[in-house]
C-alpha cells in the first residue's frame, strides 16, 4: 500500500510542478501551454509503467480508472493542441488553477480501487490438483422469486471448483459452501480452492438478494435487498421475539436454496441430467457435467461463514445424507423455534453428524457468558447436544478475518468487522483445518484434532 501512496505522491507532484513552471517559464508563444501540458501527461502515464515494477503497483481492476484516466488526459491533450497548434493560447492564472484542482481531483479519485483494494492474488494450495472452476443457475419452478412481482421462479446461482486432472471415472466427496449476509459465491475462495487442491468438488451458492450482488438468468444484475440489509443491521435494540420472526425469514429462505441446490446437484450427477440448470454458453455446461460427473453423492458435507453457516447446520439436522458440517463464526438460528420474554426457546435435539465450529473471540466470551447466566444460546445447546463435536477460535479475531475480505481489502473488512490479527495466518490454518476435517469424516484418512484456541494476534 505505500508505494500506492508513492505514486499517487509523485503523479500530483508532476501536475504541482507543471503549474509552477507555467508561471515561470512558459512564454506566450503558440501553443506553448498545450505543448507542455501533453509531454506532462505522457510523463505521467510513463510514471506509472515504471512504477509497475515495484510491487502492489499492477494493471488489475485496482488501478484501472487510474489508467483510462491518464489516456484520456492524453487524448484530451493532444486535440487542444491540434485544435490551437496555428493560435497564441496564452493560459489566465484563474485557469491554470482551475486545471490544477481538476487533476488533484481526478487522480486520487481514479485511484479509488487501489486503496480500498489490496494486490491480493489469493493463498497457496498444498493440494496435488490445479483447480478448474464453473458455474450455472437453478431454476427453482416450485417457488415463485418473493423479492419480485413479476411471477418469476426463485433462481439460485452455483459455482463449481474441481480438481483440473481427475480421471475419468474418479468420484471426490462434495462439499457445498454458504456465504453470510451480504456475502457473495467468492467470499472464502481460498478455501474452495485449497479443499479441491486436495480432492475436493465444492459448490458455492449465492442467495439472490441475500448475496451482496449476483446476476439472473437474464444477465440482470441482483443486488442485495434493502430491506433485508436493514433488518440484518438493526438487530441491536430489538426484542428476542422479534429477532425470531425476521431471522425465521431469512432462515426459510436460505434452507430452501440450500436444499434445493442439493437435491438438483445431487440429481444430476446421479442421473447425468441437468434439467433445472441453466447455463450462460454450452462451454459452461459442458464443465458442469464434468465437474457433476465427479461427485461422490455418498460423501457430502456442508459448510458456511455467519449466516451461510447457521444454514448450513440446519440443513444438516434436516437431512439424512449429509457427513459432516462446519460452521464457521455464525449463531445457529435454525434450533431457535419461539421466544418468551427476554429468551429464546430452543429446539430439543440431538445433533448426529459431526461439526466442527469456530467462533470469533468475542462470540466465544459471549457463549461462556451465557452458560454462566443460563441464558439459552442456540450454539452451546447444539455443542451440548452433538454426538461429535469440535470448535476453537482465534485470538483478536472478529468476524470478517474468517473470510478472504482482509486480505482482498482491509479497508472494507475493517469496516464490516477486523481485528488486528494475522490474517494469512488465520486463513491458512483455518483452510488447512477443513481439509483435516473433511479427510477424516468424508474420506475416513486420520483423525482430526483442534487446539483449543489459536494465537491469532500479530
Amino acid at each position: 500500500m505505500a508505494f500506492v501512496f508513492i505514486l499517487l505522491i509523485v503523479l500530483l507532484a508532476v501536475e504541482a510542478g507543471f503549474l509552477t513552471l507555467s508561471f515561470r517559464k512558459l512564454s506566450p508563444a503558440k501553443n506553448s501551454w498545450t505543448i507542455t501540458r501533453l509531454i506532462v501527461n505522457f510523463s505521467q502515464l510513463l510514471i506509472y509503467i515504471i512504477m509497475l515494477l515495484l510491487p502492489s503497483i499492477d494493471t488489475s481492476f485496482r488501478f484501472k480508472g487510474l489508467i483510462i484516466t491518464l489516456i484520456l488526459r492524453i487524448i484530451v491533450s493532444v486535440v487542444f493542441a491540434l485544435v490551437y497548434r496555428k493560435k497564441t493560447n496564452p493560459k489566465k492564472t484563474s485557469a491554470k488553477i482551475f486545471s490544477l484542482i481538476i487533476s488533484f481531483i481526478l487522480i486520487p479519485s481514479s485511484m479509488i480501487p487501489a486503496f480500498i483494494f489490496s494486490d491480493y492474488a489469493g493463498r497457496p494450495t498444498t493440494g496435488p490438483y490445479t483447480v478448474n472452476h464453473c458455474n450455472a443457475i437453478l431454476i427453482d419452478k416450485s417457488r415463485l422469486e418473493t423479492f419480485e412481482n413479476d411471477g418469476s421462479y426463485r433462481e439460485v446461482p452455483i459455482y463449481f471448483f474441481y480438481p483440473a486432472e481427475a480421471k475419468e471415472g474418479e468420484k471426490f466427496p462434495l462439499v457445498v459452501f454458504d456465504h453470510g449476509a451480504f456475502g457473495y459465491y467468492e467470499s472464502n475462495a481460498s478455501s474452495y480452492l485449497e479443499l479441491a487442491s486436495n480432492g475436493y468438488v465444492v459448490v458455492s451458492l449465492e442467495h439472490p438478494y441475500h448475496s451482496f450482488f449476483t446476476h439472473d438468468t437474464d444477465g440482470k444484475l441482483i443486488t442485495v435487498s434493502p430491506d433485508f440489509m436493514n433488518s440484518v443491521m438493526n438487530t441491536q435494540d430489538v426484542s428476542e421475539e422479534e429477532i425470531y420472526k425476521i431471522s425465521r425469514e431469512w432462515m426459510n429462505i436460505r434452507v430452501a436454496d440450500m436444499n434445493f441446490a442439493l437435491d438438483t446437484i445431487i440429481g444430476a450427477a446421479n442421473n447425468k441430467t441437468t434439467d433445472n440448470f441453466w447455463f450462460s454458453d454450452d462451454d459452461s455446461e459442458n464443465l458442469v457435467m464434468t465437474a457433476l460427473s465427479h461427485i461422490d453423492t455418498d460423501k457430502i458435507g456442508l459448510m458456511g461463514h455467519s449466516m451461510g453457516g447457521a444454514t448450513s447446520v440446519e440443513v444438516g439436522k434436516q437431512r439424512d445424507d449429509i457427513d459432516a458440517v462446519i460452521d464457521i463464526d455464525g449463531t445457529m438460528l435454525g434450533s431457535i423455534i419461539g421466544a418468551e420474554g427476554n429468551k429464546y426457546i430452543l429446539e430439543d435435539v440431538t445433533y448426529d453428524i459431526p461439526l466442527f465450529e469456530i467462533e470469533n473471540e468475542n462470540a466465544h466470551k459471549e457463549a461462556i457468558q451465557a452458560i454462566e447466566e443460563d441464558y439459552p444460546y442456540p450454539n452451546n445447546m447444539i455443542k451440548e447436544s452433538a454426538t461429535i463435536y469440535y470448535g476453537t477460535w482465534f485470538t483478536g479475531a472478529l468476524h470478517m478475518d474468517y473470510t478472504d475480505l482482509p486480505l482482498f481489502s482491509p479497508f472494507l473488512a475493517k469496516m464490516l468487522g477486523s481485528g488486528d490479527v494475522d490474517n494469512e495466518y488465520i486463513i491458512d490454518t483455518l483452510n488447512s483445518l477443513e481439509v483435516d476435517f473433511y479427510d477424516c469424516y468424508l474420506k475416513g484418512i486420520g483423525q482430526f484434532s483442534v487446539e483449543d484456541h489459536y494465537q491469532g494476534v500479530k
